[in-house]
């Protein structure tokens, strides 16, 4: 067993920390850690939290944070925000909003940058859901950095998506083109003092009435986080559509979904990994010039790695 699965198991932060680190960093150890880590998990509640910039998510989160604090249960929120061009690293990582909870010991929030990921999230954001949830933690907050359609990845990790939503911001038209209503388990409507809140509460519960299904509406929830309102709702709806999922069993078929698209995730990683290294090996892309053809050169080069390495993987293990 890997020596960081037993300081995770008594609860040493240095090694949830570094166990992270070593996930993001994709390290050859990563699988035989990840291996031991799952079954270690104990079912925390995983809330995703997404929406366009500057619809108040952090200050949101902030609020959840206290909330859960409040009744005693331990969080951990991973800030997934947008890469450094320079440093590689996430641009927003210092979490200002959120730096009255570094000196509680029942809050742990990382950062991690997206690193290029299509989905708006860190590849490796799945794998640090799951640590968390093997160190112990009985909420694990996902913040995603906002990005439109690409924020569809969440549902791919969390329980319960909550799609948070400003009035006067366009927010909902765009929303409705990246599809991203699809994936909400609860709508909130961040700033409701503002202008146009009424418009866009009418507007949303037009396709909540079009798309809810008979075992469960899809709520709408107002908030204003500067004023502390709507937290208390906004937490009761999280835990309600908690308890639905695992009533109704639609929980166990989520994370059963969830977990066959990681299986070919990873597979594709692993291909892609043995692919990267032949053609770094046998120098395949110096053959790219402005006129090439991509898509021909792309399936000769796939089709000699095939012939080449394909079969001597198996006798590399």
């Amino acid at each position: 067993m890997h020596p960081l699965v037993d300081r995770i198991k008594h609860k040493d932060i240095r090694a949830l920390a570094k166990a992270i680190t070593l996930v993001e960093n994709d390290d050859e150890e990563k699988l035989e850690l990840l291996s031991a880590i799952f079954s270690m998990q104990k079912k925390a509640l995983y809330v995703g939290i997404t929406g366009s910039p500057g619809a108040g998510k952090s200050s949101l989160v902030n609020r959840l944070i206290e909330k859960v604090r409040a009744e005693g249960k331990t969080v951990a929120v991973i800030a997934v925000d947008p890469t450094s061009p320079f440093s590689g690293g996430a641009l927003l990582g210092d979490r200002v909003r959120m730096n009255k909870h570094f000196v509680d010991d029942g809050v742990f929030i990382r950062s991690m940058a997206t690193r290029g990921s299509l989905g708006g999230l860190a590849r490796a954001t799945k794998d640090t859901v799951r640590i968390c949830d093997a160190y112990g933690f009985d909420v694990i907050i996902v913040e995603t950095v906002g990005v439109g359609q690409s924020e569809l990845d969440i549902m791919k990790i969390v329980d319960t998506t909550a799609v948070v939503l400003t009035p006067n911001s366009g927010d909902v038209l765009q929303i409705f083109k990246a599809g991203i209503m699809e994936i909400a388990d609860l709508f909130v409507i961040n700033k409701a003092d503002l202008h146009g809140v009424g418009k866009l509460t009418a507007l949303l519960r037009e396709l909540v009435s079009m798309t809810s299904n008979e075992q469960y509406e899809v709520p709408i929830v107002k908030t204003i986080t500067t004023e502390n309102k709507g937290i208390d709702e906004l937490w009761d709806h999280i835990k309600t559509h908690h308890r639905f999922l695992y009533e109704t069993q639609e929980g166990e078929k989520r994370r059963v979904q969830q977990q066959e698209l990681e299986v070919m995730e990873l597979m594709r990683e692993e291909i892609w990994r043995e692919v990267k290294l032949y053609l770094e090996r046998e120098n395949s892309l110096l053959q790219i010039t402005a006129s090439v053809d991509p898509y021909r050169l792309a399936k000769t080069l796939f089709e000699k790695w095939k012939q080449e390495e394909g079969g001597t993987a198996h006798g590399r293990e």
